[in-house]
């Protein structure tokens, strides 16, 4: 049974990115614009792991998770960012990981595998 990912990102190019990297990993890969169509999603879905942009259009990553969180708190949750500052913001902590934004994915795909004991 493949892992099931949701990826939340308002840029385009990056949602394929993730899309396809994830796909060619052997993962189920569904992915979001902004934060309405992941609580969309969320609830007509179950997803292994939920992988969140901070700064999206409208509601943030960091509010979408709360909500998430509230309904599900095991659902495993990866902020993605290129924003360091938020580090340190405790509202963050809820995350199971938080990975700063880079073209390369090995980090990501690391913590993705990391959290989901493999693949």
């Amino acid at each position: 049974m493949k892992k099931k990912l949701l990826f939340a990102d308002d840029e385009p190019n990056l949602r394929i990115l993730y899309k396809t990297e994830f796909e060619s990993e052997g993962y189920e890969v569904d992915t979001a614009v902004d934060a309405a169509e992941v609580l969309e999603k969320v609830e007509k879905n179950t997803y292994d792991l939920i992988v969140l942009d901070i700064m999206m259009p409208g509601m943030n990553g960091i509010e979408a998770m709360e909500k998430i969180l509230s309904k599900d708190k095991k659902q495993l949750v990866i902020l993605n960012t290129a924003y360091t500052v938020y580090k340190d913001n405790f509202m963050t902590w809820a995350a199971d990981a938080y990975i700063i934004k880079s073209s390369d994915l090995t980090e990501l795909s690391e913590k993705v595998k990391e959290l989901l004991g493999g693949n």
